[in-house]
């Protein structure tokens, strides 16, 4: 190989070569600048959330405790609420005699969780009756159709929780009304404020 040539390709050879590293050097620059902006970015956000989701306090709640309310003719113990959960979940226990039941009805908003803590309950959800014993327990996600009814001979003790809170106002202006035969209108239009509509 002609001397001139060899130095000339070595030469740009070695010159490609010392200026990969600038390239990689500045490509990691740049890599590590975004990281930082996005941990920055991160931390705003993190210190947003903080101030908009307040601390939780802790409650005990015992076993009679809680706020009684006749939901047309449902039995229900509110023990936890929106305010206690920051909005994130509502807690019922449900005391029913056989025959008390809650026709078909669908939630826009919430899913609920069902569990028989005590006696029988027939639910339906979507086109599937089921019947729930001690200990058993069943997901209404949003938007299904489902109802419920005490069976059989014993009181039924249920717990009911649901996601996000809100139901708990609904119930409360529920049971604000008249005792008796429930005025469907009335009970249509409370219930449409959340959402809730019977089918």
């Amino acid at each position: 190989m002609d001397r001139k040539k060899f130095i000339k390709s070595t030469a740009l050879g070695l010159g490609a070569l010392s200026f990969a590293p600038m390239v990689n050097a500045s490509k990691l620059e740049a890599k590590n600048e975004n990281l930082n902006e996005l941990a920055q970015i991160k931390s705003l956000k993190n210190k947003e959330v903080a101030k908009t989701v307040k601390a939780i306090d802790p409650k005990i709640v015992k076993n009679k405790e809680g706020k009684l309310l006749n939901v047309l003719g449902d039995n229900q113990n509110i023990k936890l609420t929106g305010k206690d959960t920051n909005g994130q979940f509502t807690l019922i226990e449900q005391n029913n005699k056989p025959g008390v039941g809650i026709p078909p009805h669908v939630h826009e908003n919430e899913d609920e969780v069902f569990q028989v803590i005590e006696g029988q309950v027939e639910m339906r959800i979507g086109e599937k009756t089921t019947t729930l014993n001690a200990g058993d327990l069943i997901f209404c996600p949003r938007g299904i159709p489902h109802s419920w009814k005490v069976i059989g001979e014993q009181d039924t003790r249920a717990m009911l929780s649901i996601f996000p809170a809100g139901l708990e106002n609904m119930f409360e202006e529920l049971a604000q009304l008249p005792p008796g035969s429930p005025d469907f209108e009335k009970v249509a239009k409370i219930c449409g404020k959340y959402n809730l509509k019977f089918v």
